[in-house]
């Protein structure tokens, strides 16, 4: 009887460490991270380096500039800031650019496919790079489908109306069911769906030719706008109201409108690995862009606002409405063609990068390897172009998906807010450890005694690198490797010792930031909360921000940083503030959206959270991978390479 309790007893603790093995595991793999991009571990083929810099201007110049500038600035400037509106676009600029200098440093250290994802993946880990992966691909599919749906509309206005469309253009109604379809805006996804497929060189050329269109009749806008309102005496300025018509807090709410004017700079970034010089290229592309879009928004509405008092504006086609006034019927139709070549440009924009987060997804694995496929003649993921073209077109056919525009914010938020907390991660605790197949790692016999010693003290629990201890973990479960190679204990110096205290510093530092900022904005868009509570929480996040930050900025960052990924590049400049500032913005952003969005949004996540869980998660590249220290995976991939010579 006493050994059959010890059997079960014994039998009971096998169990309870195998749960703890499967929990561990699962943690493992949302945590696990990615090497950047080396000539170790480049396995797969690489896109064509065909971009300069002349042409990421044109493309992040023609995904920003869309219809916000068209329609957006009426509105806004209607309802919210009055003629201050060129200042609600001045400070919309600036949080932009907050996102656009840690974007630069990332797409300069990190220079591949997948954008946001990739970064985020090499960072922070697996399980939070799959969501952001997962949301920018809604973000992009919604959004062509939303631009192509606005085309339709602008194009009728040179046949004379939505009547005088061809029949095969025009939209229809399926009776019995109550779907407009929208055949002209399918046919405009095709089209630029074939374009990308002839290569990037020449979707780039088209996009730069496109863009110039469209910024020459902005230029337009602004002189004949100009000397117009020099002529009459800007009537839009004279008002008993003042410039401040809504108040300074109007002017910061249409800020936060017109926000979403100039995220299509990730449009670059997202190009990173078809740049010829990505180090030099991309800062320009992505500075150039912004400082670009900002100026013409600015002298856009200065002169709109300046030309018709705000509450008279249009807010539906403010800048036509504006040159009407003046008698200037014949300026309708160059403002027309400029609005539909920047929804042309913009839907370029949004198709262009979404088979490149595929590709990327794909190539980790955590998608099936069809939408890793590169052409041979094109070095373009053609596969993938085409199933996301025509999924995209069969959405902008079928659906009227103007409601859901609001989920594209979410993607494009959470991208901006984990690419501020990335570049905090590379200053201060740039990942240590590269993950190793094992396969490789014990197929190099004379490193592996020395390499188990240097994994196995490694593998001690840390706040910087958790996964370190959960990758290796499955090492404990093998004494015949333990007895055959033993600890080897090495004395830790004063200096080693200083530096893990001073990177779990900066860990728990991080940590707290973001949750400092977390409270922060959700007790300031709590509206339904008790004041009482409300007013708690935010002075504790308040605390808690304010504090994290100091020891941020008195304690020096890593050293390792500098060479961390490829060197050279752009360094965003005033860390640890502009990178906590980017976070806190994006953070209210997101927290601000509303309850309806997020409903929408969740379904969305729930449908990314099962595919990983049930794919991804176990097809993953790193599936089997063993973390070391950086030093010993060079010397164990000479070894290898020796070996193999």
């Amino acid at each position: 009887m006493i050994v059959e309790i010890g059997n079960d007893g014994v039998g009971a603790e096998e169990r309870e460490r195998e749960r703890e093995r499967a929990w561990f595991s699962g943690f493992r793999s949302v945590i696990r991270r990615k090497q950047v991009d080396s000539v170790h571990c480049r396995s797969h083929p690489q896109l064509a380096r065909k971009l300069s810099a002349v042409d990421l201007v044109g493309i992040g110049v023609g995904a920003t500039i869309g219809a916000g500038v068209y329609i957006l600035i009426g509105t806004v400037a209607r309802e919210q800031a009055g003629p201050a509106l060129v200042l609600s676009l001045f400070i919309a600029g600036i949080a932009a650019a907050l996102s656009a200098f840690c974007y630069a440093e990332l797409a300069c250290r990190c220079p591949s496919a997948g954008s946001a994802y990739h970064y985020t993946y090499i960072c922070i880990g697996e399980g939070v790079a799959w969501l952001v992966g997962w949301s920018l691909i809604l973000e992009y599919t919604i959004g062509a489908s939303v631009v192509a749906r606005g085309i339709t509309p602008n194009l009728a206005l040179f046949f004379g109306g939505q009547d005088n469309l061809p029949s095969f253009l025009a939209r229809h109604t399926l009776s019995g069911l109550g779907i407009v379809v929208d055949p002209c805006a399918a046919v405009l996804v095709i089209l630029i769906t074939i374009l990308l497929c002839l290569g990037i060189k020449e979707s780039s050329t088209v996009q730069s030719v496109v863009t110039t269109i469209n910024v020459s009749v902005m230029l337009f806008i602004i002189t004949v706008g100009g000397y117009l309102g020099f002529k009459t005496g800007w009537a839009g300025y004279d008002l008993p109201s003042g410039y401040f018509p809504y108040g300074v807090n109007g002017m910061f709410a249409g800020s936060g409108i017109v926000f979403f004017s100039y995220i299509g700079f990730d449009s670059v970034s997202s190009s990173a690995e078809e740049v010829k010089n990505p180090q030099r290229d991309l800062p320009i592309g992505i500075s150039t862009t912004l400082a670009i879009c900002c100026v013409l928004y600015m002298l856009v509405s200065a002169v709109i606002v300046g030309l018709v008092p705000y509450y008279a504006l249009n807010p539906d086609t403010p800048i036509s409405s504006a040159f009407s006034n003046y008698g200037m019927e014949w300026a309708v139709y160059i403002i027309t063609t400029g609005a539909v070549t920047a929804l042309f440009a913009s839907l370029l924009g949004s198709v262009l990068p979404q088979p490149r987060v595929f590709m990327a997804m794909a190539r980790d694995g955590l998608l099936p390897s069809f939408f890793s496929d590169i052409h041979r003649r094109t070095l373009i993921p053609l596969k993938s172009t085409i199933a996301t073209g025509l999924f995209a077109a069969g959405l902008a056919f079928f659906m009227d998906v103007s409601q859901l525009a609001g989920m594209v914010s979410v993607g494009t938020l959470l991208a901006f807010t984990t690419v501020a907390v990335s570049v905090l991660i590379i200053r201060y605790v740039p990942p240590n450890e590269i993950p190793i197949p094992a396969s490789l790692l014990t197929s190099v016999d004379p490193l592996l005694n020395q390499s188990s010693g240097d994994i196995e003290e490694e593998t001690t629990m840390s706040l910087e690198d958790p996964a370190s201890h959960f990758d290796n973990s499955h090492l404990h479960d093998k004494p015949d490797i333990r007895l055959e190679h033993p600890l080897i204990i090495k004395e830790v110096t004063k200096e080693e010792r200083n530096e893990n205290t001073r990177r779990k510093l900066a860990a728990w530092s991080i940590s707290f930031l973001c949750i400092g900022i977390l409270m922060v904005t959700g007790a300031a868009s709590a509206e339904w909360c008790p004041r009482v509570l409300r007013v708690t929480v935010f002075g504790v996040g308040v605390i808690v921000l304010l504090c994290s930050i100091v020891v941020l900025a008195c304690i020096k960052q890593d050293d390792t940083s500098h060479s961390f990924g490829y060197s050279g590049g752009f360094a965003c400049p005033f860390v640890p503030f502009l990178p906590a500032a980017s976070i806190l913005t994006n953070t209210y952003l997101l927290i601000d959206l509303g309850a309806a969005t997020w409903l929408r949004i969740s379904v969305w996540m729930l449908i990314g959270v099962l595919i990983y869980l049930f794919y991804g998660r176990t097809h993953s590249s790193l599936l089997n991978a063993i973390y070391v220290p950086s030093a010993r995976a060079d010397e164990i991939h000479r070894s290898q390479a020796n070996h193999l010579a």
